[in-house]
């Protein structure tokens, strides 16, 4: 597909010289449209006993950050990202013991995890410039977001409407060959409401292992990546109690996939493109209603090309196609409608309709286009301040009914109750369920040239189309509160789930060992603590700690699952001047043991960032922001793989190891 909209924006900046340090001057307050019935429903659910972090766009661009992934593995307690080779890339992520099928990824609360190929998240399309915020809630969230909300939900909001015109236009560069070029504005004329951003992301990478793991046969070595990004908002605002909205989201990406032997070019080309229209109608002010539909399209284009050796195993100039071009992506479409009635009483309540089709197709991986439609009720009950002034709660009921499973119903009651100002307890208990995916299901890695029933080459992978969903039962119970200028909450966080899909499998046939996809009989269990504090030192200095400690195991015994963390610790300590536009902050992410795939241990790392950002100007309308990532440059393993000796042609275990010191200038002018 053609871009049809090409975004303007600045390629070069004259950086001009350091004014001296001045006096903060007074900000005009910037008015922010209302929030609408479904932009609402993290606080709702906040306020309701959940816990909901939030990022927002000016802690992303004080501590230059490049990508999403990179921001929320140091800025979010509870929530562990391990990208695998740095930005724009594939990762490892764990929230409150999850897995990462079990996190759901939206864009402006549209659903980028597609149901069949539930791997996939915005994380390697979406740089940090276009974010206004970003929402991290905790525990299970299957009432209003659906299937594979288990551990929890991520939420990308993009840069939003707003009556007063704004814009910025930034530049950046950094240690890795790498730059960046940005560019937003937004306004008013009238009723109507337009915001338009535009993002170019270009780096040659970095070498991602160690010199043991590289073969002489691969001569690309470096990780690299291109993403480029736009989007355009529009709303018409058809009376104080209605609004129109439509919003485009398209972004053109060409990331490597690097490996340490064999490669001459991998890459991953892809198109992807979110059409979202909404429509809010206050009916009174007993009555809101709100209606959403999406058409969400990723589309990618895999080409790898090996290196040729000869039989000495040496490189004899060659070059073969494994992949030429092979295609992989999906199509979602849905649409979404809910109301909520008020009449003034003790409760309040939420009713919608969720409607969602997939589907999908995978020639590299060997899974045949598949389709599937969801349908689902919904309705929840929330209590108000006159039944209760101290404390709230609500009861949330969920039907599902699946094209290709059978029906399944979930629910879930939270609450929330202060014993005074600086004390509450709350709390989520409810029941989850996960679908299994495409993979799972229809994976078809199994090649018999002779027909024989014998698989070729001695090993395969195949799906399980009898697999059933995954059923959880969870509980979330916290204590918060706070202490003069200390504020904290303890999590004790469980979850059990049956039907677990236990991923490739040993699976014999005709005397050969492949691998496939079982519903485990055992329970697994997962189980933890999260702690979350905040100490305001004084006017200029606060401090964030944050500790998560899990257990996740087949009936709570036996070795920790697949890539999450026994332990991870974050601190965060930041300066900002009351006397100057300046400030600093030190960053760092402690993971501890990980089982990591292929039965080898990783983890057992610190990860340390630290930014100083500096804005000058008669209104401040420059910024200077430094970053050096990894300062400590640490050597830390994010993915265990395999590949391939050159002499033998044996296999081997290799590490892909996370990003290295790397240090980043960026500029941005605001108007």
């Amino acid at each position: 597909m053609n871009f049809p909209i090409r975004c303007a924006v600045l390629t070069a900046i004259a950086l001009p010289a350091l004014e001296a340090v001045a006096q903060v001057p007074e900000l005009n307050e910037i008015l922010v449209s209302t929030q609408r019935l479904e932009e609402t429903i993290p606080q709702d659910l906040s306020r309701y006993g959940n816990r909901v972090e939030i990022i927002t766009a000016q802690e992303i661009a004080e501590r230059g950050f490049v990508d999403i992934t990179q921001t929320l593995q140091m800025l979010v307690p509870g929530l562990h990202i391990s990208p695998k080779n740095g930005p724009f890339d594939y990762f490892d992520a764990s929230l409150q013991g999850s897995r990462n099928q079990e996190i759901l990824w939206l864009i402006d609360g549209v659903r980028i995890t597609n149901r069949l190929y539930n791997g996939t998240s915005p994380l390697d399309t979406v740089p940090a410039h276009m974010v206004e915020r970003i929402e991290v809630l905790k525990g299970g969230q299957g009432i209003f977001y659906g299937t594979q909300s288990v551990g929890g939900v991520v939420n990308i909001v993009t840069k939003g409407f707003q009556n007063e015109a704004d814009g910025a236009v930034g530049t950046a560069i950094n240690s890795n060959d790498g730059y960046n070029i940005n560019a937003y504005y937004r306004g008013s004329q009238g009723d109507h409401q337009f915001v338009v951003f535009g993002s170019k992301d270009d780096s040659e990478g970095y070498t991602p292992w160690d010199s043991a793991a590289i073969q002489p046969s691969a001569t690309d070595l470096d990780r690299g990546y291109k993403v480029n990004t736009a989007g355009l908002k529009y709303a018409w605002n058809i009376n104080q109690n209605s609004r129109l909205s439509l919003q485009y989201l398209y972004t053109d990406n060409e990331v490597d996939f690097a490996r340490p032997y064999l490669n001459n070019n991998t890459v991953n080309d892809r198109e992807e493109d979110i059409l979202t229209l909404k429509y809010d109608l206050t009916v009174s002010e007993n009555i809101e209603l709100f209606i959403k539909a999406y058409q969400h399209n990723w589309d990618t284009t895999y080409t790898r090309i090996y290196n040729t050796l000869d039989a000495n195993g040496a490189l004899d100039g060659g070059t073969t196609f494994i992949n030429n071009g092979d295609y992989w992506g999906y199509e979602d479409s849905g649409i979404n409608a809910m109301a909520k009635f008020n009449y003034g009483g003790n409760f309040e309540y939420v009713l919608g309709v969720d409607r969602q089709s997939f589907s999908g197709e995978d020639d590299v991986w060997r899974i045949g286009d598949q389709e599937e439609n969801v349908t689902a009720t919904f309705g929840q009950i929330r209590s108000t301040s006159e039944l209760f002034d101290r404390t709230t709660f609500a009861l949330g009921v969920r039907g599902n009914k699946a094209s290709n499973m059978d029906d399944s119903t979930v629910w879930n009651l939270t609450g929330k109750h202060y014993f005074n100002d600086n004390l509450y307890v709350q709390g989520n208990v409810g029941t989850s369920f996960r679908l299994p995916d495409a993979e799972a299901l229809f994976l078809n890695e199994y090649y018999d040239a002779e027909n024989d029933g014998v698989p070729d080459g001695g090993w395969f992978a195949i799906g399980n189309p009898k697999l059933e969903p995954e059923e959880s039962e969870n509980i979330n119970i916290a204590i918060g509160g706070n202490l003069a200028n200390f504020t904290y909450e303890l999590t004790a966080f469980s979850r059990d789930i049956t039907n677990y899909i236990d991923s490739y499998v040993p699976l014999t046939i005709a005397g050969v060992v492949g691998e496939s996809f079982i519903n485990s009989s055992d329970e697994v269990n997962m189980d933890g603590l999260e702690l979350i504090t905040t100490l305001a030192i004084n006017e200029s200095w606060t401090a964030h700690l944050s500790h998560t400690d899990t257990k996740a195991q087949f009936n709570g015994t036996g070795a920790q699952l697949t890539s999450i963390p026994e332990t991870e610790t974050k601190f965060r300590l930041d300066y900002r001047s009351t006397r100057a536009p300046f400030g600093v902050s030190l960053s760092s992410n402690l993971v501890g043991d990980i089982n990591g795939r292929r039965g080898v241990a990783r983890g057992d790392y610190i990860v340390t960032d630290v930014s100083a950002f500096y804005s000058f100007g008669a209104d401040l309308q420059h910024q200077l922001v430094l970053r050096i990532e990894n300062i400590q440059d640490e050597e830390y393993a994010t993915r265990i793989d395999r590949g391939t000796l050159d002499l033998t042609g044996q296999s081997y275990l290799f590490e892909n190891l996370g990003m290295q010191r790397t240090g980043h200038l960026s500029y941005t002018y605001s108007f």
